[in-house]
């Protein structure tokens, strides 16, 4: 990674929100210290996404990363590239071409080193599909373009409030008993505390682990998953000298009181980990991927393509995962004072 490099924002679908998301996040830039990025791709996109939302936001197609620094504080970077058409709510198979090339060209730079780290926007994964996209989401991408199994890139969901990690994830729900096993636990909690020590700043994180069942199993009399897979891997854990406790019942552990006890929830499914984010910081929260040489982020939310080109989007999590992108890539470069 280049010392002072930018961020790359990827533009996600132009039919969703990504667009003028990332170009009120740009307006934003002053008042909530936001450090240079560069969009990959869809200059025509943004200009139109800014004008539909009534942002004076001037676009510079750069033609490479080092140069959005020199024009970030008065116009927005884009790189020269990738372009199509602005149809806020008409998602189309062209539209998810260039979301995809913008995907591949942001993941590209983050793995050359020419910028400090990436953020997408979103993307809809059933439009993608139609071009020939064969990862569950956008996170699987990352981590298999950087050539790792998805099962060590960990997606963790993060805002004020709350910090989930979902040890399965783009699964059904029928299938999360037969998936789940101790060493996944096992693994995905190793990644997540030398995440949390490495980019976040906490030397030793305090790691609380839901149960599966109502009542975390009530001793086996509403499932045995406690006992078999979830109590053996916090046994493991902590003789691995990690702070770990659990399994906790899951209605019970993100209460306020229950919150201050722990700095991460690993979670046994994906709801059981997004609905609580959702409900607690839905307009900051956002998905970070924890385990890869490069470091991603996204806005937790979806391109919503009812609302899209409206105004009535809040740049929040956008802004959220803009700023969580460049305080972890200060850390890794011993830049951020904790």
């Amino acid at each position: 990674m280049v010392e002072g490099a930018p961020l790359a924002i990827s533009l996600g679908d132009p039919a969703g929100v990504g667009p003028e998301l990332i170009a009120a996040a740009w307006a934003a830039r002053d008042s909530q210290e936001l450090m240079p990025f560069v969009v990959t791709g869809g200059p025509d996109v943004l200009r139109a996404a800014a004008a539909r939302r009534g942002l004076n936001v001037p676009v510079r197609q750069v033609f490479h990363p080092n140069e959005a620094a020199d024009c970030f504080a008065f116009a927005l970077p884009v790189l020269d590239g990738a372009d199509g058409e602005y149809t806020p709510g008409e998602p189309s198979r062209a539209g998810a071409e260039l979301a995809l090339a913008s995907l591949h060209e942001a993941t590209g730079l983050a793995q050359a080193g020419e910028v400090s780290g990436i953020v997408t926007a979103p993307v809809s994964k059933a439009r993608l599909a139609e071009v020939g996209f064969d990862h569950p989401g956008q996170t699987e991408f990352v981590a298999y373009a950087c050539g790792y199994a998805p099962g060590d890139a960990v997606m963790m969901l993060a805002g004020p409030n709350l910090r989930a990690v979902p040890i399965t994830v783009h699964i059904a729900l029928s299938e999360v008993p037969h998936q789940l096993t101790s060493a996944l636990i096992e693994r995905k909690a190793r990644i997540t505390a030398m995440a949390l020590a490495r980019d976040f700043g906490i030397e030793r994180p305090r790691i609380a682990i839901a149960g599966l069942n109502p009542h975390a199993g009530e001793e086996g009399r509403m499932g045995d998953e406690e006992a078999r897979i979830i109590a053996p891997a916090i046994e493991l854990l902590r003789a691995e000298g990690l702070d770990v406790t659990g399994p906790f019942p899951p209605d019970a552990m993100f209460t306020a009181r229950a919150r201050a006890t722990y700095d991460v929830a690993l979670c046994m499914y994906h709801d059981q980990a997004l609905i609580p984010l959702k409900a607690l910081d839905f307009d900051q929260g956002v998905n970070v991927t924890l385990g890869l040489p490069i470091i991603r982020t996204s806005p937790d939310h979806g391109t919503a393509f009812g609302i899209a080109g409206t105004g009535q989007a809040d740049p929040g999590a956008m802004i959220a995962a803009i700023r969580m992108a460049g305080d972890c890539a200060m850390r890794r470069a011993g830049l951020f004072d904790d």
